[in-house]
């Protein structure tokens, strides 16, 4: 058990100094062709934090491991709203913007309603893959174009990102190396954290699918986590909150989109009830946000009962 412990934590620690050099690597170069930090943030760096997701979930699907690439991102977003946002606001308590109640907490509820109806046989095809990853670029676009019209607050929302984005760095030839190791240790980290997971589900007699909604799921998310606890100590709310909506959006319509574009998704083991707690995590939230337009410090505790609350339910089954 140990070693399957080991190759697990070899891979997870792959992954996440994968994504920051290549964060770092591709916000480098972006700067030094001119582009502005609120592109590089709103494109790089939340990419950059949900590449782990996306490398796993691609690497179990090709195992013929469905049930890991869906718990992945099932577990993901529901561990993202219950336990990230939930540690943010217990370290301080977060301010909500009026959009993310008015726009992007409804299309993340949407787009959740959307992936448990399309996932209702059990599997995700080409097809609804490549609609979900139509979303995607809609959805980018959108964003885009709301943040171009917001061009007087720029200054403002680039102050605010400044906090996640890294700074330019030697050279060009640096900045390409920095994107090569990052890719290969993305790679590298992908095939030890689905062997040591798969490993070790069979190991507990547990299922891949309840691996992916736990073990899989929580470490994908390190990233996620990562940027909302520093935003939230250097009391940036508007950060934390929306690196977790926007994670959520990108996890369905990227992830799952595209890991289905490239070959079907059967993901047997995963249950209708660990969607409903995900479609419920992401309903809960917004009325959460609406209160005082604050997440206060007792509802971020509430938020992190209700996921002790899930893990008992998952392990019981």
């Amino acid at each position: 058990m140990l070693i399957h412990l080991g190759v697990l934590l070899i891979g997870l620690f792959c992954l996440y100094w994968g994504a920051e050099s290549l964060v770092k690597g591709a916000s480098s170069i972006a700067l030094r062709l001119g582009v502005s930090p609120l592109v590089i943030g709103l494109t790089i760096v939340a990419f950059g934090t949900s590449m782990p997701e996306l490398v796993v979930s691609l690497k179990s699907n090709a195992m013929q491991q469905g049930g890991v690439a869906i718990g992945n991102v099932v577990g993901s977003n529901i561990f993202n709203i219950a336990v990230i946002i939930g540690i943010a606001a217990l370290i301080y308590p977060m301010q909500v913007r009026i959009q993310l109640i008015r726009l992007d907490s409804p299309i993340m509820i949407i787009i959740s309603l959307i992936f448990f109806l399309m996932f209702s046989d059990f599997q995700i095809t080409r097809i609804e893959g490549l609609f979900l990853f139509i979303g995607l670029i809609i959805y980018t676009g959108g964003t885009y174009i709301a943040a171009f019209r917001a061009s007087r607050q720029e200054q403002n929302i680039t102050a605010e990102m400044n906090i996640a984005l890294p700074r330019k760095t030697g050279s060009y030839w640096w900045d390409a190396l920095l994107i090569g190791i990052g890719l290969m240790l993305l790679i590298l980290g992908s095939r030890f954290f689905v062997n040591g997971a798969i490993a070790l589900a069979q190991l507990l007699g547990v299922s891949a699918a309840i691996i992916g909604l736990t073990i899989v799921a929580a470490g994908t998310s390190l990233p996620e986590l990562a940027t909302s606890a520093v935003a939230a100590f250097k009391k940036q709310p508007e950060i934390a909150i929306g690196n977790i909506v926007g994670s959520n959006i990108f996890n369905i319509l990227g992830i799952i989109g595209l890991t289905a574009l490239i070959s079907p998704i059967n993901g047997i083991g995963i249950h209708a009830s660990d969607f409903y707690w995900m479609l419920g995590t992401a309903l809960i939230l917004l009325p959460i946000m609406w209160s005082g337009l604050i997440i206060n410090r007792l509802e971020g505790l509430l938020l992190l009962c209700s996921y002790v609350v899930y893990m008992f339910l998952l392990w019981k089954k």
